[in-house]
C-alpha cells in the first residue's frame, strides 16, 4: 500500500528527470488513468495496493511517449478525441481557430475542415454551432481511421483526399462558407520535442521552409468559398509575414489578418475570398 502523495512525488521526480515539460500534472493524470478516477478524485483516494500499472505508465511518459497516446485521447475545446500513433495529436494553439470563425458561423452553414486529422477542427463546430453542414477532408489512412472513429455518430462528412488534388470536392465550389485548417507547417530543419516527432511526419513538417502544403491550402480555399467566405488557416509562428503575402500574390483575398496565440506568437492567418484582382506587368 502506497499513499497517493509519495506516488505523485515519485513519479514527478522521474518525470522531471526525463525533461518532461509538466511532470506533476502528467503524474496527476496518468495515477487518474491508471486508477480510473478523475484527476480531482485523487484528492479522496486511500492508500493505493498496486501501482505496478502506474508505474508503467510512468516509465512510457519517461521515455517521452506523448500522454495523449498513454491515455488514448486529447481535450480539445469541450471534446475529448480519440487519438494514437498515425494521428497529429491536437493542440491547445489551434483552439484559437474556432473563436476566430465562430462569428462567422452564425450565418453560415457550409464548413470544410482541411487536413482535418483526428478531427478536432470540424467536431467542434458541429459542438458548438449544431446544425451546420461541416465536411472533413484528410489524405492518411492511419489518420483517417482515428477521424472515422471520432466522427461516429455525428452529422461529420468524411471525405479522403488530398488537398492538392485540385478536383477536391468540386461539387461544393464556390458553395462553402468557412473553410478551417490545420495543415503540416513546420519546416524540416526546425528541432523539436519528442513527443512531436510521434506525429506522423507527414502531418508535422512541410518542407524546407514549411510552406510545401500551404499554397494547396489556399488553392482549394479559394476554389470552395463564395465570395466573402473565410479562410481560417493555423502556420508556423516564422511564417507571419510569407503567409499573409502568399495570400496576397493570389490575388483572391482581403482582410489578410494574422492572430496570435496566447504567447504573442503569429499563429493563424484569417482572410475573405474577394472577386480575383487582376495582376499588372
Amino acid at each position: 500500500m502506497t499513499a497517493v502523495r509519495e506516488l505523485l512525488a515519485a513519479a514527478t521526480a522521474t518525470l522531471a528527470e526525463a525533461g518532461v515539460g509538466s511532470p506533476r500534472v502528467d503524474a496527476e493524470l496518468l495515477l487518474a488513468h491508471s486508477l480510473g478516477v478523475s484527476r480531482s478524485g485523487l484528492l479522496t483516494l486511500g492508500p493505493v495496493a498496486d501501482s505496478a500499472a502506474y508505474e508503467a505508465t510512468i516509465a512510457r511518459r519517461a521515455a517521452r511517449e506523448p500522454l495523449q497516446h498513454i491515455v488514448g485521447s486529447a481535450p480539445f475545446r469541450h471534446l475529448e478525441l480519440a487519438v494514437g500513433p498515425g494521428v497529429f495529436i491536437p493542440r491547445p494553439e489551434t483552439e484559437l481557430l474556432i473563436d476566430a470563425v465562430l462569428p462567422q458561423l452564425l450565418d453560415s452553414y457550409v464548413v470544410v475542415d482541411l487536413c482535418s486529422g483526428s478531427g478536432a477542427l470540424a467536431l467542434s463546430v458541429l459542438d458548438e454551432a449544431p446544425g451546420r453542414r461541416v465536411v472533413a477532408v484528410e489524405r492518411d489512412d492511419d489518420a483517417l481511421a482515428w477521424l472515422r472513429r471520432n466522427a461516429a455518430g455525428s452529422t461529420l462528412e468524411v471525405v479522403p483526399g488530398d488537398v492538392a488534388d485540385p478536383n477536391l470536392l468540386f461539387e461544393l465550389y464556390g458553395e462553402v462558407d468557412v473553410v478551417l485548417s490545420n495543415p503540416p507547417y513546420v519546416p524540416e530543419t526546425v528541432t523539436v520535442d519528442p513527443e512531436v516527432r510521434a506525429d506522423p511526419h507527414a502531418a508535422v513538417f512541410a518542407g524546407a521552409d514549411g510552406l510545401a502544403v500551404i499554397p494547396a491550402v489556399v488553392a482549394r480555399a479559394a476554389e470552395l468559398l463564395h465570395l466573402d467566405g473565410m479562410l481560417a488557416m493555423e502556420h508556423d509562428d516564422t511564417q507571419g509575414e510569407s503567409v499573409p503575402a502568399l495570400l496576397a500574390a493570389d490575388g483572391r483575398w482581403r482582410d489578410i489578418a494574422v492572430h496570435a496565440d496566447l504567447t504573442g506568437r503569429p499563429r493563424f492567418t484569417t482572410a475573405r475570398r474577394c472577386e480575383p484582382v487582376e495582376q499588372t506587368r
